[in-house]
Order: structure tokens, then C-alpha cells, then sequence
């Protein structure tokens, strides 16, 4: 479990793909004060298990689930990425709850700034907007974010500049692609209510409605 506190900055030393898995190496400082072999570092928001250690960074797996769900398949040598290592149990909760888990991408449409702050417009598909609200959160590369307005098509949020200057957001270019992780207590609630879709079916008709939820004050 993640927060979406970036705790520093990597650089991608190594990534190497065969078919849609492989292997990255990224070069890294803060994340490894205390990392063992077998713990959890959050790369661009994607959970990745730490194989081996270096003196100037870490070596994990990637799986073809996680490339076909993220942005890897599009990252380069050099590449800067957002890192955070798991929460600890006695830690501060400073963003949400995030599993590091992707559910997919979006793309940077527009930057406008506004006194101290940047509004960044993201596209996404509609899949992953249904579970977007106004004033929710949203993981985008990492980073826990609430939204600031949402539509049909797209979402803005809104960055202060200690978030656009510890991160890589305010970096990308206009095009760029960035992982998306929804809030997991919505994917949970839709599921309940039983509007979860397989095949453009809805497959489970549950008890549970928003009268129920209502009536039980919630």
C-alpha cells in the first residue's frame, strides 16, 4: 500500500522488454534507505517488487499485465519517474490509499496556470472517467492528486508548486502518457452495487442499492 507521496526522483538506467515483460533498473537514493530484497517500490504509481540492490539503485520484475496496463511500454533510458516505497505501518497518511496497482492511462492535453498553481488537463477513456469524481482523488504517475473538475472526456486537477517541483508532472510534454490509478474505495462501491461490466454485459445484480445505502444513512 502506497500513499502517492513521491518521495524522490529516478532515473531509468536499464529497461529491457522480451514480448511484453522484463526487467527495469532505475537509479535511485532516498528509496533505498531501508529497502530489503522483496519489498514494494512504486514506480510511476506501478507497484513493483525489488529483485535485486544496487549501491545506486534497484532491479525489478515486470510482468506483460503491467505493461499492457501502464506507460512502460513507453519509457526510455534517462526517462525521470516518481518513486515511493511502501507505507509503514506507524507512517503518516499524507495522500490516499494506493494500492499501485494501474487501471490505465491517460494523456496530458493542456497546462494553464493560475497564480501559484498549474491546471493540468488529462484524457481518458470512459472506463476509468465513470470512477473519477470532483474533489476525489485520483494516482496519476504516482502522485495523489484531487480533482478538480471532471467531464465526458477529460479531468483537470490542479498542482501547487512544491508537487510540481518534487515530481515529474509539470515536465511532461503535452502528449505525454501517464499512469492512472482510481480510487480503490470507488472500484469497491461500483462493484457492490453490482454495476461492474464484462463484455459490455452487467453481470451481477445485486441487493445492494443506493436506496439501501440511503436508508442506512450512509
Amino acid at each position: 500500500m502506497f500513499t502517492g507521496i513521491v518521495e524522490e526522483i529516478g532515473i531509468i538506467k536499464r529497461i529491457t522488454l522480451n514480448g511484453s515483460s522484463g526487467q527495469l533498473a532505475v537509479r535511485a537514493g532516498k528509496v533505498l534507505e531501508g529497502t530489503k530484497v522483496g519489498d514494494s517500490i512504486a514506480v510511476n504509481g506501478i507497484c513493483l517488487t525489488v529483485i535485486s540492490l544496487q549501491a545506486d539503485g534497484f532491479t525489478a520484475d515486470v510482468m506483460a499485465e503491467t505493461v499492457r496496463r501502464s506507460s512502460l511500454k513507453n519509457c526510455r533510458i534517462g526517462d525521470a519517474v516518481n518513486l515511493e516505497r511502501a507505507m509503514a505501518a506507524d507512517g503518516r497518511f499524507g495522500g490516499h490509499m494506493v494500492s499501485g496497482h494501474i487501471d490505465g492511462t491517460g494523456v496530458i492535453l493542456s497546462y494553464n496556470r493560475e497564480e501559484n498553481a498549474v491546471w493540468v488537463t488529462i484524457g481518458a477513456n470512459a472506463e476509468i472517467l465513470e470512477l473519477i469524481v470532483e474533489k476525489g482523488s485520483v494516482c496519476i504517475d504516482g502522485i495523489s492528486l484531487t480533482v478538480a473538475q471532471v467531464n465526458e472526456s477529460a479531468f483537470q486537477v490542479s498542482v501547487i508548486p512544491h508537487t510540481g517541483e518534487e515530481t515529474t508532472l509539470l515536465k511532461k510534454k503535452l502528449g505525454d502518457t501517464v499512469n492512472l490509478e482510481n480510487d480503490v474505495i470507488g472500484k469497491y462501491v461500483r462493484k457492490l452495487l453490482g454495476r461492474e461490466k464484462n463484455q459490455g454485459e452487467s453481470v451481477v445484480s445485486s441487493k445492494l442499492t443506493m436506496d439501501f445505502l440511503k436508508e442506512c444513512g450512509i
